[in-house]
């Protein structure tokens, strides 16, 4: 039985310790090592099972503290750190040798966020070092927004849960770089391309190709297969399976609702946003349940990174 609980002098001493952490943050859930030590670094990549060129991005807590594992900083990556940190975007800096290749996958490069938790926050702020925090769940399984999440993925492993409670966003965090001081969007995430717009003017949107985290091809994943597309037409052609339907503010008359969950009755997709990780996890595990149902939501704002997940959680990518 892991422990959990909001005991931030604990979870110091056992990071200190090269231990393991699940911390809370605004978007998912973390699994946090020290990010300058090899050791708690190769235990996250063990426990999560998650391939070592899959670099991992940094946490802490102020633009001060960054300067010291970076490098090269371009101009709008200060000005988009005035405006959205803490908060769900992850920015690519040049990293100095204090930050193993181990961490970042032996890139040049490295990830660096300030996530917008109180309790987070205030551990960071007590921690001489960054924190390594890829998200808190077997590699390439639904992201953790719920303390219940990381027990159903982890029996042992994780040394502490930091419980914040359920996380405000729900979709992990967009992970910017720069070309020629413009910011290239290596992942959709929280932050929506149109507010970083409105702060910095042009803005490269690039194909997941690339190496950076949540860029292979399926991530995500439930156990059960999930399709996507016109629902009803999906019923048809599974029918003789036992059904349940991600929708996103209605129900379907064709299906049992005790088999289907709504992401927003209010047809928000903030709500829905946050609400889609912790869906699947019920979905995926319902004994009456065999195939998951789901569709596209709008392709704007938040939706864009909806349906991203949406599609790299789908059977459709295999």
């Amino acid at each position: 039985m892991i422990k959990i609980g909001n005991d931030i002098n604990l979870a110091k001493k056992i990071l200190d310790k090269n231990g393991l952490v699940a911390i809370p943050t605004e978007t998912v859930y973390g699994l946090a090592g020290n990010a300058t030590n090899k050791e708690a670094v190769n235990k996250i990549y063990l426990i999560k099972k998650r391939p070592f060129e899959d670099p991992l991005i940094c946490h802490t807590n102020s633009l001060e503290k960054i300067l010291n594992y970076t490098k090269n900083i371009p101009e709008t990556a200060i000005k988009l750190a005035d405006y959205f940190w803490p908060g769900p975007m992850t920015l690519i800096f040049e990293k100095k040798n204090i930050i193993p290749d181990i961490t970042t996958s032996n890139l040049s490069t490295v990830g660096f966020r300030i996530p917008n938790n109180s309790i987070t926050l205030e551990l960071l702020h007590q921690l001489d070092y960054p924190l390594a925090a890829p998200s808190a769940n077997i590699f390439g399984y639904i992201s953790p927004t719920e303390t219940k999440h990381i027990t159903q993925n982890f029996k042992s492993g994780i040394d502490y849960i930091l419980d914040g409670g359920k996380c405000n966003l729900g979709i992990e965090s967009t992970i910017i770089g720069f070309h020629n001081n413009i910011p290239v969007i290596h992942r959709l995430g929280s932050l929506i391309i149109e507010d970083i717009k409105k702060k910095v003017g042009e803005v490269e949107i690039v194909s997941s190709d690339s190496k950076f985290p949540g860029s292979f091809k399926n991530h995500y994943t439930p156990n059960k297969d999930l399709f996507l597309g016109d629902v009803e037409k999906l019923f048809e052609k599974y029918k003789n399976k036992k059904i349940g339907i991600l929708c996103f503010d209605k129900y379907y008359d064709f299906v049992d609702k005790k088999n289907q969950i709504i992401l927003s009755k209010k047809s928000s997709l903030i709500e829905a946003s946050k609400n889609l990780y912790s869906s699947l996890y019920k979905l995926d595990n319902m004994k009456n349940v065999d195939v998951i149902l789901s569709s596209l939501l709008e392709e704007n704002m938040i939706g864009r990174s909806i349906n991203n997940r949406l599609i790299k959680s789908s059977i459709k990518n295999d």
